[in-house]
């Protein structure tokens, strides 16, 4: 029997729409331009390439085809310019919105920075998104916003003191979000991600995330360092499921589930010295010299939760959100695109 998402995306591919996708070039943007464009769907993006990538669109092409990817308009601008945002909403029916400044230690070194894309860029996404008129604006949030509430699994309604910066602005990205819908009816879902990994996820720069820097390094033969003591946990989602719950936020005609924060994930926790031997013994089929590799230790890092995991009840019941892919399955696909990714020639350098 299928499934929400499958409904959603059969409706989908019998009436196209038109949609806008920020951070277009970086990880999750050009997953969700893939699956937008797969469903014959009308799609602008719009990316300033501090973080994404030409060859993240490059892939995304020769993925879906040439025919389909005249489907697809490019707008090279900034969110943090007003003019950039509202260039690209004209004509948009559905903003995604994805582009921000990733990271807790960027966003220490970086405050002001990170306050720039994620909070100015923000507001100016939500005034352009008005301005078109668009119907719903979907937002990237993230599981910091839960900072050192202690509660596990982590509930929507119940956050507690940030830790980061980062943690700030997306709390801040919230807070807009819903005024935007109670004074100006633009609906409003956002996104609340939980350690997003899979293909064109970037394993190179200081801010790379866990599974594709320590792939990397696996790869060449490097220590990974796990910063604290192993049992540091997370609730890793495979980027799929992201996507999955994209596409259902901004299309859901469930009353109750606009103006709302939802968790995605999978919805189970992996502790960070467990997340290693798992990439380890996968690369292994690939290179059985890494199967006796180690990892090293340092100190906890300011701004890290020690823990996580996700309640996805609320998005499983308002959304139809039904995340696919546990670790295993996911790191099972995910490490063929980053040992192949590894092996590109034009890739395998920082």
């Amino acid at each position: 029997m299928p499934g929400k998402y499958d409904e959603v995306k059969q409706q989908l591919s019998a009436h196209p729409r038109r949609w806008l996708v920020t951070g277009v070039a970086g990880f999750i943007g050009s997953n969700i331009l893939q699956r937008l464009l797969e469903l014959d769907q009308e799609v602008v993006g719009l990316d300033n390439f501090a973080t994404g990538h030409e060859h993240n669109l490059e892939d995304v092409r020769s993925c879906v085809g040439n025919e389909r990817w005249t489907r697809f308009e490019m707008h090279r601008g900034d969110i943090a310019d007003l003019d950039d945002c509202r260039a690209a909403c004209k004509g948009v029916e559905l903003v995604l919105h994805q582009a921000a400044l990733g990271s807790v230690p960027r966003s220490i070194e970086d405050p002001i920075g990170t306050n720039r894309a994620n909070v100015d860029g923000f507001l100016n996404m939500l005034v352009a998104a008005r301005d078109c008129g668009a119907k719903r604006f979907v937002y990237a949030e993230s599981s910091a916003c839960y900072g050192d509430h202690p509660a596990l699994p982590k509930v929507e309604d119940q956050i507690g003191r940030p830790l980061s910066p980062y943690a700030v602005t997306k709390r801040v990205n919230a807070l807009y979000a819903g005024v935007f819908t109670s004074c100006y009816g633009l609906e409003s879902i956002g996104i609340r991600y939980f350690n997003v990994y899979g293909a064109r996820q970037d394993p190179h720069g200081a801010y790379a995330a866990v599974i594709p820097r320590w792939v990397d390094a696996l790869l060449r033969h490097e220590p990974c360092q796990i910063n604290g003591d192993g049992e540091t946990s997370r609730d890793f989602c495979y980027v799929g499921d992201a996507v999955q719950a994209n596409l259902l936020a901004a299309t859901t005609s469930h009353a109750d589930a606009v103006d709302q924060v939802y968790n995605i994930a999978y919805g189970d926790r992996t502790t960070l010295k467990a997340l290693f031997e798992n990439i380890r013994d996968g690369l292994a089929a690939f290179d059985e010299t890494i199967a006796a590799a180690k990892p090293t230790y340092a100190d906890f890092r300011p701004g890290d939760v020690r823990h996580s995991l996700a309640n996805v009840d609320k998005a499983r019941k308002l959304l139809g959100y039904d995340p696919t892919h546990a670790i295993d399955r996911g790191l099972g696909e995910a490490l063929e695109w980053y040992v192949e990714d590894a092996r590109s020639t034009h890739r395998s350098t920082p």
